[in-house]
């Protein structure tokens, strides 16, 4: 199992609230990233989305849809 994996499996064993400040300490980590890491990271993502989207395991949502969730939510 990678360290990644276990540090998964501890997290979700976590209580609701350390998980939610452990990811809130994670989203706030990546709010330092320099901008070229930052932008290698979303076109890593983009292409893994397309990959996913392409092979059926993800499906496309329109923007309107989208932002009504939004305004639902907020």
């Amino acid at each position: 199992m990678s360290d990644l994996d276990e540090a998964l499996k501890h997290a979700l064993s976590l209580d609701a609230h350390d998980r939610a400040a452990l990811a809130e300490s994670l989203l706030a980590s990546l709010e330092d990233l320099p901008e070229e890491e930052a932008e290698s990271l979303w076109a890593e993502e983009s292409q893994r989305r397309l990959e996913a989207y392409r092979a059926g395991r993800a499906r496309a949502v329109r923007a309107e849809e989208v932002h009504l969730k939004a305004e639902r939510l907020f």
